[in-house]
């Protein structure tokens, strides 16, 4: 079974592409409305939260867990990972967002979005200078084994997604504004770090232009799952196929389930979980 959590709904948008590519297995869906966002608690804090999760996650059988809010990868990916030590298998959203963007740009001028919990840690920034070398080699002309990245919180955009006004004509005035030093620094390439921003990927991408490459970290998590699964075949093999979708949160299972079907695009219904 594969299970995936998120600190509140913009996981589902992760598990959809799951489900798109992946519909043989078995997901659990695991949503923190109750201590959600991640991003206002200290780092301490959502270590623990997350330790909590995949503890939960794995006591039903997951033996691959996604952790789908870009916050907690941040965070506390590795932390939970140097604990299980891959059983159960953990990974996150933000490596497999870095390592896309990489092998995207053109002239090694990434932006990143995101929310103020996503940029104020740094770890986008950290994970592409840290694995720049190996996508950008000595005779690479675009960047010489660096990248100039910007970032740009849009501390807005997922209360504004939450309350349905993705369309509206507010959202894309403020969607404007936090892009406007993006475009101004003529970045090439930019790495959606919330999992609730493909909601508003059209917007974005007419407002950045044609010329931008836009990576979704939702997107880049599951076309890396497939080499994943390459490299580690007898992790592939031990999941369950039955096609079953089970869908939790720690809050609120009517606002979950009304809103969670607008994120996966689907009619469910959540059932509520005590830790």
């Amino acid at each position: 079974m594969i299970g995936i959590f998120d600190s509140g709904f913009g996981g589902l948008t992760v598990m959809k592409e799951y489900l798109k590519r992946f519909p043989e297995y078995d997901y659990i869906y695991l949503g923190d409305q109750a201590n959600a966002p991640y991003g206002n608690h200290s780092q301490d804090h959502v270590n623990k939260l997350v330790v909590q999760n995949v503890e939960f996650l794995a006591k039903k059988g997951c033996k691959l867990i996604i952790i789908a809010c870009n916050t907690a990868s941040a965070d506390a990916l590795r932390h939970v990972q140097s604990i299980y030590k891959g059983k159960p298998a953990i990974l996150g959203v933000l490596i497999p967002a870095t390592e896309e963007a990489l092998k995207a740009t053109r002239f090694g001028n990434i932006g990143i979005i995101g929310t103020r919990g996503t940029i104020a840690s740094g770890a986008y920034e950290r994970e592409l200078n840290k694995l720049a070398p190996e996508f950008y080699k000595p005779t690479d002309k675009r960047a010489n084994k660096t990248v100039r990245i910007v970032t740009q919180a849009c501390p807005l955009l997922v209360p504004l997604v939450e309350e349905g006004m993705t369309d509206s004509t507010p959202t894309n005035m403020i969607l404007k504004k936090y892009l406007m030093p993006l475009k101004a620094a003529q970045v090439d390439t930019l790495i959606l770090g919330c999992t609730h921003y493909p909601l508003l990927q059209k917007h974005i991408q007419r407002t950045m232009g044609k010329q931008c490459k836009l990576v979704s970290s939702s997107q880049a998590s599951v076309d890396a799952i497939g080499s994943y699964f390459k490299r580690h075949p007898s992790l592939e093999k031990s999941l369950s196929k039955k096609g079953t979708r089970t869908y939790l949160t720690s809050d609120d299972p009517k606002r979950f389930s009304d809103l969670g079907g607008r994120f996966l695009g689907q009619k469910i219904q959540g059932e509520k979980v005590e830790f």
